[in-house]
């Protein structure tokens, strides 16, 4: 008798090792390649009508930029704006101490988050100390006064601060306040006064 004639299916049937390997076939390499370049294809649609543009700042970092776009608010403390929310009714800005001793007290509604880029603080009614790389949440509430210590003679600290800064006296009466709008404002007008125009603040406001 001659040799059996075995059909495709037959010699998968009685060869495991090429049933294994044609189940586990590649998928063509374009489907790959396709996959890839679709990934890296920017968004083709269009952006919502009524959104806002991105703000973007080149340099943010302490010792970068223009000494101009730092905003004094005091012979000690200035701030540099990098996003006022007008709309959201928020700011974050860079807030720079040259020189220890007590900042203000204060309390706000709102949350706020800080990161610290260069120096060190800390507020009296905690036992912690911030200094550069630390991340802190402020809660809703909370009464808190920042010290800037001895030794220290620049503080930068990145702050993303919603709602006001209400300035309080030792028993938590309010003596003041900030927000967003009191910044914008003294903002424009540093700007005007240094050159710049008190146009150049519009970059950030949203």
């Amino acid at each position: 008798l001659g040799s059996p004639v075995m059909t495709p299916l037959i010699a998968l049937a009685f060869c495991p090792v090429l049933a294994w390997s044609a189940s586990r076939a590649a998928p063509p390499r374009m489907v790959e390649t396709a996959t890839f370049d679709e990934a890296r294809t920017p968004f083709r649609g269009q952006q919502p009508a009524e959104a806002l543009p991105e703000i973007f700042v080149q340099s943010a970092l302490p010792d970068d930029g223009d000494e101009r776009l730092w905003v004094p608010q005091t012979e000690t403390v200035s701030f540099r704006p990098l996003c006022l929310s007008v709309s959201g009714g928020y700011y974050v800005n860079l807030l720079r101490v040259r020189g220890s001793g007590l900042l203000s007290r204060h309390r706000h509604p709102g949350p706020v988050h800080g990161h610290v880029l260069k120096g060190r603080w800390k507020y009296l009614e905690h036992d912690w100390e911030a200094s550069p790389g630390s991340y802190v949440f402020e809660p809703p509430g909370e009464t808190h006064t920042l010290v800037v210590p001895d030794g220290v003679d620049e503080m930068i600290t990145l702050f993303h601060v919603t709602g006001a800064l209400l300035y309080c006296d030792a028993e938590g009466a309010v003596i003041g306040a900030d927000d967003v709008f009191t910044k914008l404002k003294l903002a424009k007008e540093h700007y005007e006064k240094v050159g710049l125009g008190a146009h150049y603040v519009k970059r950030f406001v949203r």
